[in-house]
């Protein structure tokens, strides 16, 4: 793949179609340098396949302290905030790799997972939590591609892009969704590519938080629009079970399809903005849904205003109610859409997502069989006459195999017994291969998320987040009060003043969503108190007093001697129990080496004082001798 194609793929994950504005707060070029000495860095350190556990264990011996230390150094004093976003590129290469070299596949996933643990390393080994949220995690790069800047992004959305569970699933990566949650970042007004801290988070005022501002806080947006789809499956409810004989549009109905409208608007938006690579499968079960309540509608009031005829007003009229009934189940699954907040309902929505892109090969397979076997059917029965009325019944009839029910009558006049074989034929096929596929698909989707659960949903709940705060609006309408944002708009914004526009979309919001905010700053009044508290005793902003806290000042383990027996006990969990026993064979035999040493250079020592003892009276034994022999002369 090019660079260019590559470039593309980066607004495409990012959901672009809009010139791109935000700047790196590092140059490109720098940016670029640093994901190089990245690469070559994991390169070095992993030069051929081995098992994924020895690279993701805690204490591997693959991903030292010593290399993750290394990896901080590639950005160098300036430049060390970006590591982590230029090792989530490299993660991205090597993905690439492994999809054009699928010789060396394996190796490349193995690089780009030992990426992902390194970035962790450092997010989790960072202990200056503003350094690490405003630098490292929320703070804009961008590096170079076919000579030209990449869409600066910060981490957090690179890791959502990338589906990086293993660095979502880091303890600050989470931190900083939770901030971001909850409302305690957001982005500047002046810069939309800077978070700031939210000033009034420890303010106890109450009036202070009722600012319609706070609506951006993706949790109050959440549970706004859980709100609403609740609001709008009751007006559904009395709709549907209120049906009324002359076909006349009642309050609940039109409320119901004012709702329709709202929503509409809002899809349409989404799409105008961020381009149709935002289309997923909830877009298109809204679109659906959306469709069937328009065509319902219009069918409406076509009954009521386009006929005359009382029996043509009759049908259309139930031809409408039974639009409207047709659509119960789609109004219920859309509820899922807004409880992905919830662990349950999250991990299961992972799980079915995976399962729907599983069965694509099962319907690719399944639309060639389905294919050859028909058109085998009609050329059997091109000679008869009614040839319509037998196609209807052979995709009746190979619909009802696929579903598990097959009827084998009427295929005897198919060129007998030629038709009747390739019945028997494509029910086995469907039935006993393809079905038995499918269901193999079905079981390692759900064995492979479950595996790895928490950071999935973790990594669900990321992306949630990232869906309000990564483009929000400068006035936050939730459908359907989006279409009082329309009215205002067009009657207001093109001849009003910036600063008066902007006065009156807040009056305008904060009547409309005032008992949400009398709620919202209820509970932030009471965060308030809750942060005060915690920077009283020195802690940070969210944490939590549990049980097993609460008399930990009144207990000094290192008096009692508690610390000391605890560390004479403590396993040994960084090294196998081979190499423990290896290490002490090793001290003993330095030991052993120390002792010999000593031992030599003491026997050495002794020799050499016996010598020097031994020497002056064989010194005078010769003189004594050489005296004597001179008097014998």
């Amino acid at each position: 793949m090019s660079s260019q194609n590559l470039l593309h793929e980066e607004e495409r994950s990012a959901g672009i179609s809009q010139p791109i504005t935000l700047t790196s707060a590092i140059p490109a070029t720098d940016v670029t340098k640093v994901c190089l000495r990245l690469r070559h860095l994991v390169q070095e350190c992993i030069p051929c396949e081995m098992e994924e556990s020895r690279i993701t264990t805690p204490h591997s011996r693959v991903i030292t302290q010593q290399v993750v230390q290394a990896a901080k150094e590639a950005g160098g004093r300036d430049h060390g905030a970006c590591v982590v976003y230029c090792l989530l590129v490299n993660q991205r290469w090597f993905r690439h790799e492994s999809n054009v070299e699928l010789w060396d596949a394996g190796l490349h996933n193995l690089r780009a997972e030992a990426c992902g643990v390194i970035a962790k390393a450092i997010i989790e080994g960072e202990e200056d939590l503003h350094y690490l949220m405003h630098c490292i995690l929320l703070r804009r790069y961008s590096y170079l591609s076919n000579g030209a800047p990449t869409p600066a992004v910060n981490v957090i959305e690179k890791a959502v892009d990338l589906h990086a569970v293993r660095v979502i699933g880091s303890s600050g990566y989470q931190k900083c969704i939770n901030y971001l949650w909850r409302g305690w970042l957001v982005q500047d007004e002046n810069d939309p590519s800077v978070f700031v801290d939210y000033g009034n988070k420890d303010n106890p005022n109450f009036f202070v938080h009722m600012d319609p501002d706070r609506m951006r806080a993706p949790r109050y947006q959440n549970a706004a629009q859980l709100l609403f789809s609740l609001l709008y499956l009751a007006l559904y409810t009395v709709a549907i079970n209120s049906v009324n004989p002359t076909g006349e549009l009642d309050g609940a109905e039109v409320a119901l399809y004012i709702f329709t409208l709202g929503y509409i608007c809002d899809e349409l938006v989404k799409v105008y903005k961020a381009g149709y690579h935002i289309i997923g499968f909830w877009n298109v079960l809204n679109a659906a849904l959306y469709s069937f309540l328009t065509a319902s509608f219009a069918i409406r009031v076509y009954a009521l205003t386009g006929t005359t005829n009382r029996r043509d007003h009759d049908h259309y009229s139930t031809l409408s109610y039974n639009m409207l009934a047709f659509t119960a189940p789609m109004f219920w699954i859309r509820l899922l859409l807004y409880f992905d907040s919830f662990r349950f309902f999250g991990a299961m929505l992972v799980v079915l997502k995976v399962m729907m892109k599983e069965s694509v090969i099962f319907f690719a397979l399944l639309v060639v069989v389905i294919i050859g076997f028909l058109q085998a059917f009609i050329g059997l029965d091109i000679a008869e006459d009614n040839v319509a009325s037998d196609v209807y019944f052979i995709v009746e009839s190979m619909l009802k195999a696929i579903m598990g029910s097959p009827e084998f009558e009427g295929f005897e006049n198919f060129g007998h017994p030629w038709g009747t074989i390739l019945y028997y034929f494509f029910t086995f096929v469907v039935m006993i291969i393809l079905l038995n596929i499918l269901i193999a698909l079905y079981n390692s989707a759900y064995e492979d998320i479950y595996e790895n659960a928490d950071d999935e949903y973790l990594a669900l709940f990321a992306q949630k987040t990232m869906q309000f705060v990564r483009a929000p609006d400068e006035n936050v309408y939730i459908a359907p009060f989006n279409l009082i944002e329309i009215v205002i708009s067009g009657l207001t914004e093109w001849w009003m003043a910036k600063e008066t526009y902007e006065f009156t979309n807040d009056c305008v919001m904060g009547v409309v969503y005032s008992p949400l905010l009398v709620v919202a700053a209820f509970l932030e009044t009471r965060s308030a108190w809750r942060i005060r508290r915690n920077r009283a005793r020195g802690e940070e902003d969210d944490d939590v007093v549990e049980e097993w806290e609460q008399l930990e000042e009144e207990l000094d383990f290192q008096a009692e001697g508690w610390s000391k027996t605890c560390a004479n006990v403590k396993p040994n969990v960084e090294d196998d129990a081979a190499v423990i026993e290896v290490k002490k064979l090793r001290k003993e035999v330095e030991e052993l080496k120390t002792l010999i040493t000593e031992l030599s250079k003491a026997v050495l020592n002794k020799g050499t004082e016996s010598d020097s003892k031994l020497d002056p009276p064989t010194a005078s034994r010769d003189k004594g001798k050489s005296v004597d022999n001179g008097a014998n002369a």
